[in-house]
């Protein structure tokens, strides 16, 4: 299956620069450091949704298998980083997840609130197997070619999931319109980062 078709299908608008594999080769240590923190981040985040929204039966019941499923990403890449030798690093502002929260709408009932959580987190998990899909075709090592596409089919059931639970409460136009605005933003926030092979995004 071709990139551009992938992409079409997670609605990403603009594909991961090329160079990012290359640069990731070189920095090993320090992507895999980022991916745990981003697993652990995740699986924070799932828990916090939950806790904020313990009336709404659906969000409680898919996400927090969800939270289960990120603890053990995080483990299976410390494992690994510890297979390598490597030590986990300490944990870096994430440019890219602070921009799209700063997108978010303020004010507005908790509910109103809700749509802007669930989208933002199916962009991160959109973007995160975009970027897992590239590491499982083009790392030159096999295992970790079949590392990243375990996390690669895991990220693309994630992404669905928020889009589904975004349906399921709010209208499908109201839905549509504002992911679109994600997506556009999204891909400025990706231009403006650049290319950066320490990092997952």
């Amino acid at each position: 299956m071709s990139e551009s078709i992938e992409l079409t299908k997670l609605g990403l608008h603009l594909p991961t620069d090329p160079r990012w594999v290359d640069l990731t080769k070189y920095s090993l240590e320090e992507i895999l450091t980022d991916h745990a923190f981003c697993e652990l981040k995740a699986a924070s985040f799932c828990i916090s949704l939950i806790q904020l929204y313990p009336d709404y039966d659906e969000i409680v019941q898919q996400v927090s298998p969800v939270v289960t499923e990120e603890w053990g990403h995080f483990r299976q890449v410390l494992a690994e980083l510890k297979k390598r030798g490597y030590k986990l690093g300490f944990q870096r502002k994430d440019e890219y997840v602070a921009e799209l929260i700063k997108f978010q709408k303020r004010g507005g009932t908790k509910n109103d609130r809700l749509l802007d959580l669930l989208l933002t987190c199916a962009l991160i998990e959109a973007r995160s197997c975009e970027r897992f899909r590239l590491l499982s075709l083009h790392l030159d090592e096999e295992d970790l070619r079949k590392f990243y596409h375990g996390f690669m089919v895991s990220e693309a059931g994630h992404y669905r999931m928020f889009l589904n639970l975004a349906e399921n409460y709010f209208n499908k136009d109201l839905v549509r319109i504002r992911w679109k605005e994600f997506l556009q933003h999204e891909a400025d926030i990706m231009e403006n980062l650049g290319p950066r092979g320490d990092r997952l995004h």
